[in-house]
């Protein structure tokens, strides 16, 4: 009994290690945004230098995933991750000492590209250290590490590094990573007990693959479309007071926070209704966004629901990609980072695009047609049918 007590405690606190892990990532990736002008009186570069410290870290994530992924297909799994914490913490902890901006850029390439393989390969191996029937509120923990740290990594690390230096901020985050680190070299499975349902699809599927990327990125795109310039939504449209937008922010993330947890026990029970709901939801409070932003209570509301939509999106695409990943399932995850990015990107172009010659307003109905696409293609793609065992039984295909 103490046996099977240990190796329960085991994979849970290596999965603890791992959102730990996703959440010195994604705080390490945007963390000059709320160091901007403190860097750049340090380092004596523009402002537009540190910027693209941030734009340098995203493309790259987006080129080298999907060759990384398959250039690390055949790794064994304990080490290639305990490898991409270990380079994630060094790399920051140069980055913390780098005495110019040269050798800055490039440990934060170095950092880009292991977390391109990290976000490729994460969500496979928490799911094998567990039972397939809980695989949504696995990778709901995972992504929840990723989700607090915008929410709660770049507000710290910004009044850490206006009291005490940039550099602080960064080998406080190195430390972190190292604790995660450690702990996985400790609590990490050699050989994940239930790893066979997450190496592969559950139900390989190429055509409905590629619809939930599609969902992904329409979904990303029209959130996007709107949070890009929330800033100028909030203060033009909504006529609040820009003292106001740092609580509303506050209040989107602890709403994407606890999307991420619904998303991720939903994921469990109904996948199609995991993503069809919060896809839905996100096209409702974007149109409501455009027909109602003029109030401040609406747009704040409105506001607050995309977090909880999009919070609740993510464990649940990413669980519908582990089911029909036609391949791989880290060659699968590194395509579905690839659609969000792309969807980042086509959604803050589109939502430029609307401000420029429509108005900040109908940034939200640009954004609410892009998220009913996406709900139009989810509801292409039915619910696998499971048999007791949790492996699912393919009876309509096609």
């Amino acid at each position: 009994m103490k046996e099977r007590t240990d190796l329960g405690k085991r994979p849970a606190s290596a999965l603890v290690a791992l959102a730990v892990a996703a959440f010195c990532f994604v705080s390490v990736e945007t963390m000059p945004v709320g160091l901007l002008s403190v860097m750049s009186s340090d380092l004596g570069v523009p402002t537009s230098h540190i910027g693209l410290l941030v734009t340098g870290y995203g493309v790259t994530v987006v080129v080298v995933s999907l060759p990384l992924a398959r250039v690390v297909a055949r790794a064994p799994r304990r080490p290639l991750l305990l490898g991409l914490v270990a380079l994630l913490t060094a790399a920051t902890a140069v980055s913390g000492l780098s005495p110019g901006y040269g050798l800055l850029f490039a440990a934060r390439l170095l950092t880009a590209l292991s977390q391109a393989v990290f976000w490729a390969v994460v969500a496979p191996v928490a799911a094998g250290m567990f039972p397939v029937h809980v695989r949504g509120r696995v990778t709901a923990v995972v992504f929840t590490g990723g989700s607090l740290g915008p929410m709660l990594g770049v507000p710290a690390g910004t009044w850490l590094g206006q009291q005490a230096g940039w550099r602080v901020t960064f080998l406080a985050l190195a430390g972190l990573g190292l604790l995660a680190f450690l702990v996985l070299a400790v609590a990490m499975p050699t050989t994940p007990a239930h790893h066979e349902h997450a190496g592969r699809g559950t139900s390989p599927d190429a055509r409905r693959y590629m619809l939930v990327l599609a969902t992904t990125a329409l979904s990303v795109a029209g959130f996007f479309a709107v949070f890009t310039y929330t800033s100028t939504f909030v203060t033009a449209v909504a006529g609040m007071p820009a003292v106001l937008l740092g609580p509303l922010l506050v209040a989107r993330g602890l709403a994407d926070f606890g999307g991420i947890t619904v998303g991720g026990i939903l994921s469990d029970r109904n996948q199609r209704l995991a993503v069809l709901l919060p896809a839905a939801l996100l096209a409702a409070t974007l149109t409501g966004m455009f027909a109602l932003g003029t109030s401040p209570v609406a747009a704040g509301t409105a506001l607050v629901l995309t977090g909880l939509a999009m919070g609740a999106l993510t464990p649940a695409l990413q669980n519908r990609v582990m089911e029909f990943a036609p391949g791989s399932t880290d060659t699968a995850s590194a395509g579905n980072s690839i659609a969000y990015n792309i969807g980042i990107a086509l959604g803050s172009f589109l939502g430029s695009l609307a401000v420029a010659h429509t108005g900040p307003r109908s940034t939200a109905l640009a954004g609410a047609a892009l998220a009913a696409g996406a709900v139009l293609i989810a509801l292409q793609v039915p619910e696998p049918h499971r048999t007791r065992t949790g492996l699912t039984k393919e009876k309509d295909r096609g």
